[in-house]
């Protein structure tokens, strides 16, 4: 009797520990698809952890750019948010000095603001962005390698 009590808890435990597979569970601890380089200079990694959630209203995704490697001037229909999980990285909006952002750092940019952010020149950076599902990204300008560099450059 004491080893069918043992096993009635046992398999009532993992029971309740169980995941139900009806859950839509996703994971940002993955490095996610290699991103074409369409907008941006050097190596990116993106990870779509909650998109087109039309309830929910805005998308979350884990992006990891290499050192040296930044996306291009840019503006969202939606204020964005960036939050740096790990590494370093550089932000700038048009018309303000850009800055160092580091591992816990986050920021706010506001809607139709034009901006571009990336790693830092010789650390990776991750970070999750959090902005609004019903438009694209609009691009607006090429960031050079010469005005990254003279920023890397300003910034050390």
């Amino acid at each position: 009797m004491k080893y069918v009590v043992y096993l009635f808890v046992l398999f009532f435990s993992f029971g309740i520990s169980a995941q139900d597979s009806e859950y839509p569970i996703s994971s940002y601890l993955t490095e996610g698809i290699k991103a074409p380089n369409t907008h941006y200079i050097g190596e990116a990694w993106l990870n779509g952890i909650i998109h087109d959630d039309a309830e929910l209203g805005y998308n979350i995704t884990k992006a990891t750019f290499k050192a040296n490697s930044t996306l291009d001037w840019h503006k969202h229909e939606t204020p964005q948010v960036l939050i740096i999980v790990d590494g370093e990285g550089y932000y700038q909006e048009r018309g303000k000095e850009p800055v160092i952002l580091k591992e816990g750092d986050v920021i706010r940019c506001a809607k139709d603001t034009e901006h571009w952010h990336s790693s830092s020149k010789n650390k990776d950076v991750t970070y999750l962005a959090l902005y609004g599902g019903n438009s694209p990204t609009t691009w607006t300008e090429v960031l050079t390698q010469e005005y990254y560099d003279s920023v890397a450059e300003k910034l050390q």
